[in-house]
């Protein structure tokens, strides 16, 4: 039994090397800004499959709050990424009609025009 369960867990562990080299392959040669950030997701997956490898093969739960916390850096680190990528795809801020813009008058005294939009948006507003 102590055979084929070293067996398989020296099988598993070559699988996750081998799946690490795959993933080296995917962050360099990724075509887009998405595909390298999967490949860093997966990159938290499997140090957390190795690390659970590693627990199995030593019989010790020590490294289960390690994996656990790997694991919620892994998700904070993909929904950054995720922010990030979406801020970056995300077209131009148009101003509104009628917004202040500095650069066409910079002489514009903007606590005037700021008072002039505030009593605009509250008499457009509907009163119960």
């Amino acid at each position: 039994m102590k055979l084929a369960n070293d067996i398989l867990l020296n099988g598993a562990l070559v699988l996750i090397v081998l799946a690490g080299a795959l993933l080296l392959v995917r962050i360099w040669r990724g075509p887009s800004m998405l595909d390298r950030a999967v490949a860093v997701d997966i990159a938290a997956v499997l140090i957390i499959a190795g690390i659970g490898v590693n627990a199995a093969i030593t019989r010790t739960s020590y490294y289960l709050s390690i994996m656990l916390v790997i694991a919620f850096l892994g998700f904070t680190s993909s929904v950054a990424i995720a922010r990030f990528i979406a801020a970056r795809d995300r077209p131009g801020i148009r101003p509104r009609s009628g917004a202040i813009s500095l650069k066409k008058n910079p002489k514009i005294n903007l606590k005037k025009e700021l008072k002039k939009e505030l009593k605009k948006d509250q008499g457009s507003k509907e009163r119960p």
